[in-house]
């Protein structure tokens, strides 16, 4: 049985507030808990009113604070947007409050738009060059101090809080499998190289004294509902999102509603295929795609978005994924 796990942004819907999304993260997070899910992470995202979890290490820490057991952490952090050690001292001191449980997926987009990605004093020109030194120096920073530096992180040093490369790219998959880490592919936004991502690291990856052979995470987005018609109702807040996106329109996570006449052809062909991983329907209906999806990709372990307005119908996905998987796993 593959483990399955959440990724989630907070999502502020549309008539709630920032304090419900929270609140509807720490349910969520508790959800995943009692069903048995492995790991709960945020992601990070600025300016875009329909994401809370923009100061993601606070986040993780409200869900750590209501959780006991599950493995939380970030999905990803977009490192070129801070300095190693502010980040090795965030998650030094997550790593403290809970201790054993604590993942730093690390990504190298802004997580935003570039306006507000040099209000964030990113160094627009230097993202992809220094994301590997940057990497580098945090697993320094998280790992024994050494005499010939001077630079600590404190809380951070000696906490060796698991590091992992999120991506969407083959770029990833090659840093990845170069520096012996995990590897977690955007697969629930960005489906078209996920293959070849996957072939790449599984074959080039070099062991190293945090992983000895490759360890995958793909990224689906879901939502399971009793029948096939509401699961694919709840889906339409995600469908909007996608929309209003490449339409530069910024709202909150809309609610659920018939997309016809809302989106144009073009712009229905390209959302369907952005999101052609996902795994909308019924339990029996999910079942069949997941079975599909597992077989083509042959993960380590899935991440699940669920991207639905109402919390109580997120949560109830949350459950249903979780059975699903159950008899999956108990008929093979």
């Amino acid at each position: 049985m593959i483990p399955f796990s959440i990724l989630d942004l907070s999502p502020i819907a549309e008539g709630h507030s920032v304090s419900e999304a929270l609140d509807a993260s720490r349910q969520m997070a508790q959800a995943a808990e009692a069903n048995g899910y492995l790991r709960f992470w945020l992601a990070e995202h600025h300016g875009m009113p329909g994401i809370a979890s923009a100061a993601t290490s606070i986040v993780i820490a409200h869900v750590g604070a209501a959780t006991k057991t599950i493995r939380i952490g970030s999905g990803g952090i977009m490192l070129p947007n801070h300095s190693p050690l502010v980040i090795a001292e965030q998650f030094g001191t997550l790593e403290a409050l809970f201790p054993g449980r604590v993942d730093l997926g690390l990504g190298r987009a802004p997580g935003t738009d570039m306006r507000t990605a040099r209000a964030l004093r990113r160094n627009l020109e230097a993202g992809t060059e220094s994301f590997p030194h940057d990497i580098i120096e945090l697993q320094r920073l998280l790992g024994e101090p050494a005499e010939e530096h001077d630079l600590l992180a404190v809380p951070g040093m000696r906490s060796h809080v698991p590091l992992w490369i999120l991506g969407s790219s083959l770029y990833s998959a090659h840093l990845a499998a170069a520096l012996g880490l995990p590897y977690a592919f955007a697969s629930h936004f960005a489906p078209d190289q996920l293959i070849d991502a996957v072939h790449i690291y599984r074959e080039r990856f070099q062991p190293s004294a945090s992983l000895q052979k490759p360890y995958v995470i793909a990224g689906v987005m879901g939502a399971i509902a009793e029948n096939d018609e509401t699961a694919q109702y709840l889906f339409t807040s995600a469908q909007q999102q996608f929309v209003n996106l490449r339409r530069n329109i910024r709202r909150p996570f809309p609610r659920p509603m018939t997309m016809e006449g809302y989106w144009t052809d073009m712009e229905q062909i390209t959302v369907e295929h952005t999101l052609r991983y996902a795994i909308v329907g019924s339990p029996k209906t999910a079942r069949a795609k997941l079975d599909d999806f597992l077989s083509e990709v042959g993960p380590d372990e899935l991440i699940i978005s669920m991207p639905i307005h109402d919390i109580a119908a997120r949560l109830r996905s949350v459950k249903l994924f979780a059975e699903v998987r159950n008899s999956i796993f108990q008929a093979a």
